[in-house]
């Protein structure tokens, strides 16, 4: 499966909602942990993956600013498996290029699993193969709140306000805006992810639950998305 003998167009950003975890684990007669466990697993081919049809970034949406209000256990057992997947797969991950970085709060997320984050983030920082953005603790309607509190405390006068300066403070700064948001399990729903940076993202709802989001599928999505004719307000090129 590669590009360039299909003639699909593969898109620069890929935003991913990672859906399903616990449905998933339900139709396996499992717990729900079960369900995120298997779903944090899925993380690394799926990157690999992405790397592999040349996808320069690609965005996970791993834990929002809404799923505080779930359960405290569960709350800390996604926390303890991302604290383990840092710990078993940054080497792995470096060691193919990956550079890692954090979208979201990071105040509300412990001192143990914030360091393990920098030092990732501080050891990945120079590779090129695939940018890789780790949304935890991320909303989009949160984002673009800092976003205009940075704006307003910076002194900026209200005709300086345009949409790059809005960009320019948002977490994502220096990062391309999404080309294509896969969000798995069926669900057609945004859920507030990437809400300023998808104004013209295309979006595909595979009915595949993110535990079984395989390299197959991913496929299936991008050559969904090379059949779209995107616009961006204008006329067809085609």
């Amino acid at each position: 499966m590669t590009a360039e003998n299909q003639n699909i167009k593969i898109p620069t950003h890929v935003g991913l909602i990672m859906d399903g975890n616990g449905r998933w684990a339900t139709q396996q007669g499992l717990p729900r942990l079960a369900g995120h466990k298997a779903g944090v697993e899925n993380v690394k081919p799926t990157v690999l993956s992405a790397k592999k049809f040349g996808i320069k970034y690609l965005t996970f949406y791993a834990f929002s600013t809404e799923n505080w209000k779930r359960p405290q256990d569960e709350v800390s057992w996604i926390m303890n498996l991302l604290s383990i997947f840092i710990d078993r797969e940054v080497n792995n991950l470096n060691k193919e290029g990956v550079r890692i970085l954090h979208i979201g709060h990071r105040e509300r997320l412990g001192r143990e699993l914030l360091k393990k984050i920098e030092d990732a983030i501080e050891l990945t920082k120079n590779n090129t193969a695939i940018t890789v953005q780790l949304g935890l603790d991320y909303g989009g309607r949160d984002e673009i709140t800092q976003a205009v509190r940075k704006i307003v405390a910076s002194g900026v006068s209200p005709e300086e306000v345009n949409e790059e300066l809005i960009s320019q403070n948002l977490y994502t700064a220096g990062i391309p805006d999404p080309d294509l948001i896969i969000r798995t399990s069926g669900e057609m729903r945004t859920s507030n992810f990437l809400i300023w940076q998808s104004a013209y993202a295309e979006w595909v709802f595979p009915e595949t639950y993110w535990p079984d989001f395989t390299e197959e599928v991913f496929w299936q999505m991008l050559v969904e998305y090379s059949r779209r004719d995107r616009r961006f307000g204008g006329l067809s090129q085609s």
